[in-house]
């Protein structure tokens, strides 16, 4: 305190700061940079351990028999299916009813913004047929669900096989505690999200679907899986849910004790783990995993049927099967006694999962980073905005030249008026809400004048919107005064910090992997950018670090880190197709990305972009 109270203390403290200010910079932004790295490698990482007591021992013995018997049942699955061409209701009806199981049905349709090219769907009509298996030895306040998609085509049939043969053989066991719910959904996320919609009485999303007639307990937890092969070499796990929540971190814990316990082999963004992680290629292997954690989780999206249980804090994860060409390999019997396995741990809990993360990344499924230790990386970033701010705060306070003693020897400068600094501000953000409504809004008009599709007419409207905006805000500090004051620019870019440096530590709270992303982008140019620096190359390189090129980066990037690399041309469509997908993702499930990035980040890049043209 002695140092701030003292003035000649504080006003050598702050010629320091300002002395400095920039050399600083630059080292906080290479530590960050260099601090996320570092924690891909092992000796930064802590080993997974499982936290709840009730899930702690795997001495359970598991006893499902019948692999084979689930595999027939998934093959007259599947011929039903192609029957009535669509998903065969009667025949699930019966065949759960046979099993044992209180059965009910739920239709739903929901129509969408515009039609998703990706699975040829605009107006979706389908039924989720689950049944509940009661508890014998509980007053069924609780519950446990397995659900299956029906998918298209041949895929994920066996999956709805293990789980009828699983709920046959669940029926049999007198131990369940829980309620457990075997659910078949159709159209994956959007009969997913109306039947959790209907089993909560909500409707957060517009949908329209019949009320459930039959409900369990309070859900405590969900599995979903997905199988389209005979045979598995390995199973993925997917954590990855809406808005880039994750499940707690010891729902993951047990999925890879009872591998390790069964032998059955197992990954996360479908890499193996590696032991050599004191060579190069064992910590590249480990970061390339982190790195697509951190770009599915900064997508938003839900990456299995799980995401949307997250949003009821039930804690949900994906089981994904993996036939490739590795040697190993793993019969239904066996993922049907991890599935058991599994089953009966979770029916031991008293209460939620909450004693361990739910903040975290998994550079491997033994290792994982937890929130501090990867927040400083992020601190180092945001800490830099602060210092910029810092530093224009002082000027803005220094006295101007030819004074003494705060007392003015000549005529004073003329201060910025607010509605030169609001101008800038209310256009941006006006921007901001045209690249919010009107793609969807102008998508008829765009049809009829222009040779597109509905899809296309949303996704190059948001583009035109977007490079309009480079034009729109220029210069428009002179809307109202004429010419702009040189602590105008000072005042806005202040605005524009600490405006920036507030929405990144938000959205780093809720959805680290995103915050850090957008950190890395527009951290250097807010913190660097001048209406004295060279036009044309700060234009450039402003253009070359807004959010819609480090979306086009993410995709190539994604792309690399899953060794499927893509062409110039390819690469282009997938962002054009993640754009849509990101809009329909907000509407269809509630995703926050594109809203955020519309209405608060993109205002915000066109502010620091106002400021490069300030005259």
């Amino acid at each position: 305190m002695g140092l701030l109270s003292d003035p000649n203390r504080r006003r050598a403290l702050t010629k320091l700061l300002t002395r400095l200010n920039a050399p600083i910079c630059v080292m906080c932004y290479l530590a960050g940079v260099a601090w996320f790295m570092g924690l891909a490698f092992e000796p930064f990482t802590l080993r997974t351990y499982m936290s709840e007591n009730a899930m702690g021992s795997t001495m359970v013995e598991e006893r499902f028999p019948a692999g084979e018997r689930a595999l027939a049942t998934g093959r007259e699955f599947a011929a039903h299916k192609k029957k009535v061409g669509g998903m065969p209701v009667d025949w699930l009806v019966k065949t759960m009813q046979s099993r044992g199981l209180e059965v009910f049905t739920q239709s739903f349709t929901r129509k969408l913004p515009f039609p998703d090219e990706n699975k040829e769907r605009y107006m979706v009509r389908g039924t989720n047929v689950y049944g509940i298996l009661r508890a014998p030895r509980a007053p069924r306040t609780e519950a446990l669900v397995l659900s299956a998609p029906c998918s298209e085509g041949n895929n994920n049939n066996q999956a709805v096989g293990l789980l009828l043969g699983l709920a046959q053989y669940f029926r049999s066991q007198i131990h369940w505690a829980k309620d457990i719910i075997f659910l078949v959904n159709e159209h994956d996320l959007i009969g997913m999200q109306a039947w959790l919609e209907g089993y909560h009485h909500t409707n957060t999303t517009g949908g329209d679907w019949s009320p459930l007639q039959g409900r369990g307990g309070s859900i405590q937890a969900a599995l979903s899986l997905e199988l389209s092969s005979d045979v598995i070499t390995s199973l993925d796990l997917v954590l990855e849910g809406l808005n880039g929540q994750l499940p707690n971190l010891d729902l993951a814990n047990l999925f890879y004790a009872f591998c390790q316990k069964i032998g059955v082999l197992c990954t996360i963004q479908g890499k193996l783990q590696r032991n050599d992680w004191d060579t190069t290629s064992g910590y590249s292997h480990a970061a390339q995993t982190m790195m697509l954690m951190v770009l599915k989780q900064a997508s938003g999206r839900p990456w299995g049927d799980h995401g949307l249980f997250l949003r009821y804090h039930i804690e949900a994860a994906s089981i994904r099967g993996i036939n490739s060409f590795r040697q190993y390999k793993t019969d239904t019997t066996t993922i049907g006694r991890l599935l058991e396995g599994m089953y009966r741990k979770l029916n031991n809990l008293l209460e939620r999962l909450h004693q361990s993360y739910f903040f975290y990344l998994m550079p491997s499924l033994s290792r994982f980073v937890s929130i501090g230790y990867y927040m400083p990386a992020f601190g180092l970033l945001a800490v830099i905005l602060l210092l910029r701010a810092l530093d224009l705060w002082v000027q803005l306070g220094a006295s101007p030249p030819g004074t003494e003693d705060g007392v003015a020897g000549g005529e004073q400068p003329s201060s910025p008026g607010v509605l030169s600094i609001l101008t800038p501000v209310v256009i941006s953000h006006m921007t901001g809400v045209a690249l919010y409504t009107l793609p969807i809004l102008s998508q008829e008009m765009a049809v009829q004048h222009f040779p597109v599709s509905e899809t296309e007419a949303v996704v190059l409207t948001a583009i035109a919107i977007y490079t309009a905006g480079l034009a729109l805000p220029h210069n428009t500090h002179r809307l109202l005064q004429g010419e702009g004051t040189e602590e105008g620019w000072r005042v806005l870019k202040l605005v524009a910090l600490l405006y920036l440096a507030v929405l990144l530590g938000c959205t780093a709270l809720i959805n680290f992997s995103l915050g850090f992303i957008l950190a890395l982008s527009l951290v250097p140019i807010a913190a660097f950018i001048t209406p004295h620096t060279p036009k044309a190359l700060s234009a450039a390189i402003m253009v070359l670090l807004s959010p819609g090129c480090t979306l086009l980066y993410c995709v190539f990037l994604f792309q690399e880190l899953q060794e499927t690399p893509v062409s110039l041309q390819d690469g282009w469509m997938l962002f054009l197709s993640v754009i849509s997908q990101g809009i329909l993702d907000h509407a269809l499930y509630g995703s926050l990305v594109y809203p955020l990035l519309a209405l608060l980040i993109y205002p915000c890049w066109l502010l620091l972009w106002n400021i490069l043209f300030w005259k």
